[in-house]
């Protein structure tokens, strides 16, 4: 016999539960205040989601979530397009636009390198990166991953991958192009969003060589 009284309440808490974080607790209370809401709230709440579905897009050139093809930050003729920085996801391009010590534009891997996670260089959008800087006008390349061992991972990868590329690789030598990665006032281990303003916002002003 279910624990529930209804079938439905019951669904739509393994629903609410579902999400990353929501213990099946949580999940009652948030159900049960979507049920004391009037019907016109309760639409305007699934509506919500539903566009988030429907109509958000992924930019073209820094793959980070947008309502057009072009993101406002790569359309933008006042960010400084020389400058790439490389996050491991949505939550960081946030983070750092917080701080207000950035002014170039990102690219967005959708993750990090994790063998133990079944995450390669191919799930992530390590080929674009590569593609856009050597099209672009791409001066510096600034790490911004997380302070993990796969954050790391995917630093030197990154690295590699550039090195290998001839175009880069002369670059590179020639002093055209820098590749940086953020000052170590991250902790180790801490991932960036999580990561304070200020904390966050010297570690981009300060950036190092990066040394592979």
């Amino acid at each position: 016999m279910s624990d529930y009284p209804s079938i439905v309440l019951e669904q739509a808490v393994n629903q609410m539960a579902s999400l990353p974080g929501v213990g099946r607790r949580t999940a009652l209370r948030l159900v049960l205040t979507m049920l004391r809401r009037t019907d016109e709230e309760v639409e305007a709440f699934a509506g919500a989601f539903v566009r988030l579905k429907k109509d958000v897009v992924y930019c073209r050139e820094c793959h980070n979530i947008s309502d057009t093809e072009l993101c406002p930050i790569c359309s933008s003729p006042r960010r400084d397009h020389s400058t790439v920085c490389v996050v491991e996801n949505v939550q960081d391009v946030m983070s750092i636009e917080n701080t207000g010590q950035y002014n170039g534009v990102y690219h967005v891997l959708g993750g990090v390198i994790s063998p133990m996670e079944g995450v390669g260089p191919k799930d992530i959008e390590t080929d674009s990166l590569i593609e856009r800087m050597t099209k672009g006008e791409v001066t510096e390349l600034i790490l911004a991953l997380p302070t993990t061992m796969e954050g790391d991972t995917t630093n030197f990868y990154l690295y590699r991958r550039v090195q290998n590329n001839e175009v880069l690789s002369q670059k590179l030598q020639n002093g055209e192009l820098r590749i940086s990665q953020i000052a170590r006032g991250v902790a180790v281990g801490n991932q960036i969003e999580y990561t304070d303003e200020i904390t966050l916002g010297r570690s981009i002003v300060n950036r190092t060589e990066f040394k592979g």
